[in-house]
């Protein structure tokens, strides 16, 4: 099926759009866009820069996709944002580039939804079925990880991290890493009040799993009781065959720990950047 273009929109001919694209009125799509098949631009959308979206993605009035990092160290790169499929934008929903940091890249997996008027920074990576809901604010380098959920009006640190299946409630300041299955919430620096244990039912995970990570969050955040003696206690307990998401979480809150401000990613701060290591290996040639 071929694509179908409003003719009161500007694609520019090197765009590249897949069959069953549809594209509503008062549209523009830049030359170095790539549409995947069956995706919807609704009207009054701007896809620009290196911006690939993958297949069925949704995008509402008034999004953004793929424009300049709001980053002053930036200096016009070609750097790029990647979705996957089955996305959907909301009306007003920023999506920028990635900065020349890391991997140059902002990414976004598969089957995330993206509220109104929330905000993806640039390198940030956003891993699949994520809810950002309406006016959350991710700073640049943040990553989200599988099923996470975002309330409202939450702003989160760069270079933070939130787990799988994490859940923030909303209005909050987030200034470091929520680990996975947790659920956190206060205005200011929230905490870990709790699991979410409806994420975790949904996502299939066994009771018997569901608490053995209880047991770890009491043992860890309201006993305060050290990371290792709290796996020395499951590795005895359970003949040292421990579940995978207890696993998962030791390791978070371990990284995390090792890093800095609470933030595992911090580390990321020191490593050159991309524009560094190309000169490095120009001059090594």
């Amino acid at each position: 099926m071929e694509p179908q273009i409003s003719p009161m929109s500007e694609v520019h001919s090197s765009a590249r759009l897949g069959p069953g694209v549809r594209i509503g009125p008062f549209c523009v799509v830049g030359p170095q866009v790539t549409i995947g098949s069956d995706t919807v631009l609704e009207s009054h959308v701007v896809l620009t820069g290196r911006t690939t979206l993958g297949q069925r993605n949704r995008v509402y009035p008034g999004c953004v996709i793929g424009g300049e990092p709001q980053d002053i160290s930036y200096r016009d790169t070609d750097t790029q944002v990647i979705a996957g499929n089955d996305n959907i934008f909301r009306e007003g929903v920023t999506v920028s580039k990635g900065a020349e940091k890391e991997d140059g890249c902002t990414i976004i997996g598969n089957g995330n939804m993206f509220m109104a008027n929330s905000h993806v920074a640039h390198n940030c990576h956003i891993y699949d079925k994520v809810i950002l809901v309406n006016g959350v604010l991710l700073g640049g380098h943040v990553h989200v990880q599988n099923g996470a959920i975002v309330s409202g009006n939450t702003v989160v640190h760069h270079f933070s991290t939130l787990g799988r299946l994490s859940f923030v409630s909303g209005g909050c300041r987030v200034p470091h890493d929520i680990p996975p299955f947790m659920l956190a919430a206060g205005n200011d620096n929230p905490t870990l009040k709790s699991l979410n244990v409806v994420g975790m039912r949904r996502a299939g995970i066994t009771e018997d799993s569901i608490q053995c990570v209880r047991d770890a969050f009491r043992l860890l955040f309201r006993k305060r009781q050290k990371l290792e003696d709290v796996r020395a206690h499951f590795e005895a307990t359970l003949d040292g065959v421990l579940p995978v998401e207890l696993v998962e979480l030791l390791h978070f809150i371990q990284n995390q720990r090792a890093g800095k401000l609470g933030r595992a990613r911090e580390a990321v701060r020191d490593q050159p950047t991309r524009d560094h290591q190309t000169s490095q290996k120009s001059k090594a040639a």
